[in-house]
């Protein structure tokens, strides 16, 4: 059972386990009435092919409070796309898919390109923006809740848990962020967490001096969580990375646009498990070695709009803190396991906080070298400033690959 301890600056909703999941999806279908309820699922099209994202399917059938569930399907071909559209069909709520890699969203994409508003790079960030501005542009949910498709422990309780605080009429919150315990299989998982963003917020704070924003972050239990919950106001300016740092990217701009007695973080599992990067100690590209250059990208990027200025040595500085107080931390997370009955291989902890201590020093270089790089998509208020009819486009190329589609299948039959 969870505490009921209140720390940093969000406040803290936990799981005391005494209001079921049958009275809280029974409140969710009154407060839909008035505060309809939609769910963003970023998708790649292998996670079709895996046993995670069919139980999730399975789950979200009985989720009957949701107006509307919106896929956003990436790497997928015309034969890919015809098999999503049979795999989702089984949900009995309003769905949409918008495919990513067919020719009308890509011709879309082109043209946001043409006005330096299309996003940089593929990959989940992309994905999870476009379906944003398909939720802005349908305009059929208020409470909005998005989470991964590759979740192995997945119920349908982590879905109510996530929308209930933004969906309440008497809370005033504007976002949610989900935490959980990362145990499965008698280990202790989240590593870039645990051993890369904590330790790093400390070492800002402890070289730089206190900053309401390295507090705002650290007062989040799992800041790389990528369930989170808001309200439809919240898509029309946030700005989002492309990139690995997307949930760092999305905390700083709550940070930006709103006051902390609006955000809230909340319990919404035991446990949680999913699909797990490589450390990839030997390209930087991959796995959690680029993730964790992006994630310190985002942070350092973050500090110098506060104004805070940091050069070569601080960065230096930096490194050799954060590697002192990580190596700390291993050293809980080991009697913490052992208390709990839990392995950590202490010597792979280790090799990967040496790694991530190299890559924050990189990722400081990275930021010095271009200190006009643009990492974030621009707002969804920005491109319809652009293009005033982009809603009423976006919307219309989804409609029509759909119907395109209708029109193959009755061709066949």
């Amino acid at each position: 059972m969870s505490d009921f301890h209140q720390s940093g600056s969000v406040t803290t909703l936990h799981n005391l386990e005494t209001h079921s999941l049958e009275e809280m999806e029974y409140e969710l279908n009154h407060f839909s009435r008035f505060r309809p309820m939609g769910l963003i699922l970023p998708s790649l099209f292998s996670e079709l092919e895996g046993p995670a994202l069919k139980h999730i399917v399975k789950e979200l059938e009985q989720a009957d409070y949701l107006n509307q569930i919106v896929i956003g399907l990436d790497k997928a071909d015309f034969e890919q796309y015809q098999y999503a559209n049979e795999f989702f069909s089984s949900l009995p709520q309003e769905h949409a898919i918008l495919w990513n890699d067919g020719p009308r969203l890509r011709a879309i994409d082109r043209e946001l390109a043409k006005y330096d508003l299309a996003p940089k790079e593929a990959g989940k960030g992309r994905n999870v923006w476009y379906c944003m501005g398909y939720m802005l542009a349908t305009g059929k949910a208020e409470a909005i809740a998005l989470h991964d498709c590759d979740i192995t422990t997945y119920d349908r309780s982590m879905l109510a848990k996530l929308l209930y605080p933004v969906a309440h009429p008497q809370f005033q919150f504007e976002f949610c962020k989900g935490y959980y315990a990362r145990v499965a299989d008698n280990k202790i998982n989240g590593r870039v967490s645990r051993l890369l963003v904590t330790p790093l917020l400390r070492a800002l704070q402890k070289v730089l001096g206190h900053h309401d924003y390295l507090e705002f972050l650290d007062s989040f239990r799992y800041p790389l969580a990528g369930e989170f919950s808001f309200r439809k106001d919240v898509l029309t300016d946030i700005r989002i990375p492309s990139d690995w740092g997307l949930e760092i990217g999305v905390l700083s701009e709550m940070y930006r646009n709103y006051s902390s007695n609006r955000i809230c973080q909340a319990d919404i599992a035991k446990h949680y498990d999913h699909k797990h990067q490589d450390l990839s100690l030997e390209d930087k590209t991959k796995g959690l070695s680029k993730m964790s250059i992006d994630i310190s990208k985002a942070i350092f990027r973050k500090l110098a709009t506060c104004g805070v200025t940091i050069d070569s040595e601080t960065f230096r500085t930096i490194k050799a803190c954060y590697f002192r107080i990580a190596l700390d931390f291993v050293e809980s997370y080991q009697k913490d396991a052992l208390m709990n009955g839990l392995q950590l291989d202490v010597h792979q902890e280790e090799k990967a906080v040496e790694m991530f201590a190299q890559n924050i020093l990189q990722a400081g270089q990275i930021f010095l070298d271009n200190p006009a790089e643009r990492p974030f998509i621009p707002s969804w208020s920005r491109v319809q400033a652009a293009i005033p009819d982009i809603f009423d486009r976006l919307a219309e190329a989804v409609e029509l690959d759909a119907k395109e589609l209708r029109g193959k299948l009755s061709e066949s039959a």
